[in-house]
């Protein structure tokens, strides 16, 4: 292997180190990598990748790179696609590729302000979904700008269990004291469906969403390894509410009742629901630092799942159709599928259900656990079914219609 092969296999690694460790699914990682090599001239390599590492080889040639789960940011996957794509097109050379790719690792975050208003209308929105009046939306507007501080400023600097669990019992703090400060007022609050809309601002939609996508690819062990770290992020929230809840009861001497969800009759209505899973799904483009030109198109994406969904009561078909819509807007939009359907899946991850399950565990409330968990796993299955299925019926989309895939 000459140096020229060797410098592209390193260059190749690197591309698929900022595709992973920004929310890119493992076959995505593996294709630019191939696609990146082969350009110039590597016959002979090897590519195995996992959730958090990247093994590369070559003839004389052998790298094993430890990559750490941080937070996601689509912006650099989509850049890394279009990288991978101008490499094949022949518009790149090794020095320009090296010199793109330093320019993605490097590039800026979203801003502060931005991240603040994305998490704000994003526990908004999904508060609604969730089942929530007009009141406890308007609560939530207070408790998640106070909560997106505390991830957009407190939360980078701690460990991510750590950063999980503080979460967890500053958004059930926070939802506790809004319903005490409301009730003070007369006002009566929903508390479950304020915290479930707290949490889902801090719920793994990606390792969640990419770990269905990795076993319905075969890649099992990256599918369970991000599964399973998507539990332990919802233990970690339920742990945290659950201390906000003992220190509440210490404090006032009044544990307030945590209770079930409910649904408000108002916010109910399928036109607001709509408007709600739009929102909250824009929100999340947001958060999880989509390009701002696919803002409006993400909330249209999780709008169109979440109206299948009210519809026909079936997460199958809403998953199914969301997969679909989602290879359907990535050709239109010519980027990655992975921006709409990480983005647009959220209001379908059972996240409260999961959230439940693992508080009702801690609480010694076995029964519901079991049935709250039975729950989140057929939602689970469901969704893995449909995004499985809509992926197989695209894939047999007629050229014209499908265009060429990104």
């Amino acid at each position: 292997m000459n140096q020229k092969q060797e410098r592209a296999l390193q260059l190749a690694t690197e591309a698929g180190h900022i595709l992973l460790e920004n929310g890119a699914e493992i076959s995505r990682v593996e294709e630019s990598m191939d696609r990146i090599a082969t350009h110039y001239g590597v016959e002979e390599k090897g590519f195995f990748v996992l959730s958090n590492g990247i093994i590369a080889t070559g003839d004389g040639f052998a790298s094993a790179k430890f990559i750490p789960i941080k937070g996601t940011q689509l912006s650099k996957v989509v850049e890394v696609n279009q990288l991978s794509r101008d490499v094949t097109d022949g518009k790149c050379t090794l020095d320009d590729l090296e010199a793109r790719l330093k320019g993605i690792r490097n590039s800026a975050s979203k801003p502060w302000w931005e991240l603040l208003i994305g998490i704000t209308i994003g526990i908004m929105g999904f508060c609604i979904t969730f089942g929530g009046s007009f009141m406890d939306t308007f609560a939530s507007l207070f408790t998640g700008l106070l909560l997106g501080v505390f991830i957009t400023f407190a939360g980078k600097h701690l460990s991510r269990i750590f950063n999980n669990l503080i979460g967890g019992l500053v958004g059930g703090l926070l939802s506790i004291l809004a319903c005490r400060i409301f009730g003070a007022m007369g006002v009566q609050l929903h508390l479950p469906n304020i915290i479930i809309g707290n949490m889902i601002a801090m719920v793994p939609g990606v390792p969640f969403t990419n770990g269905i996508r990795d076993l319905a690819n075969g890649d099992y062990i990256a599918g369970v390894t991000r599964l399973l770290d998507a539990f332990i992020v919802f233990f970690c929230l339920a742990v945290g509410v659950i201390v906000a809840f003992l220190l509440d009861e210490f404090f006032f001497d009044d544990l307030e009742e945590l209770g079930n969800t409910v649904f408000d009759s108002v916010t109910s209505r399928w036109y607001i629901q709509l408007a709600a899973a739009f929102v909250g799904t824009l929100g999340f483009a947001v958060l999880f630092g989509a390009p701002r030109r696919y803002y409006l198109a993400c909330g249209f994406v999780g709008m169109l799942g979440w109206a299948v969904y009210i519809f026909t009561d079936s997460i199958l078909l809403a998953s199914l159709v969301l997969a679909i819509v989602s290879h359907l807007f990535a050709v239109a939009q010519r980027c990655p599928v992975t921006v709409f359907l990480i983005c647009g899946i959220i209001p379908l991850v059972p996240g409260g259900g999961l959230f439940w399950t693992l508080c009702y565990m801690l609480t010694d409330q076995l029964r519901l656990a079991f049935n709250a968990g039975i729950d989140s796993l057929k939602v689970t299955i469901a969704i893995a079914g449909g995004i499985i299925i809509g992926v197989a019926i695209f894939d047999r989309l007629p050229k014209n219609l499908k265009g060429t895939k990104k």
